[in-house]
């Protein structure tokens, strides 16, 4: 009974923060800006979170760099106003899931950019990956595969 009214709390949640939230923003700024969002959990921001950000982005969306860094800086922008990750992820839902599993990756890899993953980073990837209808065993791998080949090119 408490699960049930906790799910239908967060279902009004959601919906509220769905009528404030931004119509216009666009999947590439939603992709964006759960990359900017990994990066500010911690309340530390890391030149290598900054390069693999951008990294990520060009590589997620086929974007040359300067073009991914005005992605970026907008997606900034509009994460400080955000009011929950309920606003990128519901523009998501319509990726394939293999394109849901690659963006769990890239917020991987910026979590572990600075070879640290604050419990507050995954914190929020775990939440996308909920919201996202990523499988737990699809998240734990695409974590295991950032440590993993940063292990390896170490």
């Amino acid at each position: 009974m408490l699960k049930q009214l906790f799910r239908k709390l967060e279902s009004a949640l959601a919906a509220d923060a769905t009528q404030h939230s931004d119509a216009g923003l666009s999947l590439h700024q939603a992709m964006a800006g759960l990359l900017s969002e990994v990066a500010m959990a911690d309340h530390d921001i890391d030149e290598r979170e900054f390069v693999t950000k951008r990294d990520r982005i060009c590589q997620l969306l086929s974007l040359e760099p300067p073009h991914a860094d005005t992605l970026l800086a907008e997606a900034q922008a509009h994460s400080k106003q955000a009011t929950s990750l309920y606003e990128y992820t519901d523009k998501l839902r319509d990726l394939d899931p293999q394109a849901r599993i690659e963006l769990i990756e890239a917020m991987w890899s910026v979590a572990y950019a600075d070879e640290n993953i604050d419990p507050l980073e995954e914190a929020v990837i775990r939440k996308t990956a909920e919201l996202l209808y990523v499988d737990h065993a699809e998240f734990i791998r695409a974590k295991l595969n950032v440590i993993e080949s940063d292990d390896s090119e170490s």
